[in-house]
């Protein structure tokens, strides 16, 4: 079985649309010389709401455990 490996910068907008959730994720691509690199959309997932909390828990787990691990830390609000 071939898996397929997708890399991405960041999310660049959640959203929700038709009953469904839809991430954009972006890739950061080169600005003009000097300038800050621009994101660009490359791939969407598009999933239903059990789903998104489906992987938010499974992501608040993950953060937990990179918490305990000293890998993350946390960081208090800005006032």
């Amino acid at each position: 079985m071939c898996q397929k490996e997708i890399f991405a910068d960041g999310i660049g907008q959640i959203h929700f649309a038709g009953a469904m959730v839809r991430f954009d994720f972006v890739t950061l691509q080169p600005g003009e010389e000097g300038a800050a690199p621009v994101p660009q959309s490359n791939l969407r997932v598009i999933m239903p709401p059990q789903g998104f909390l489906s992987a938010y828990n499974s992501m608040q787990q993950l953060i937990n455990k990179l918490l305990e691990a000293g890998v993350l830390q946390k960081t208090e609000p800005a006032k």
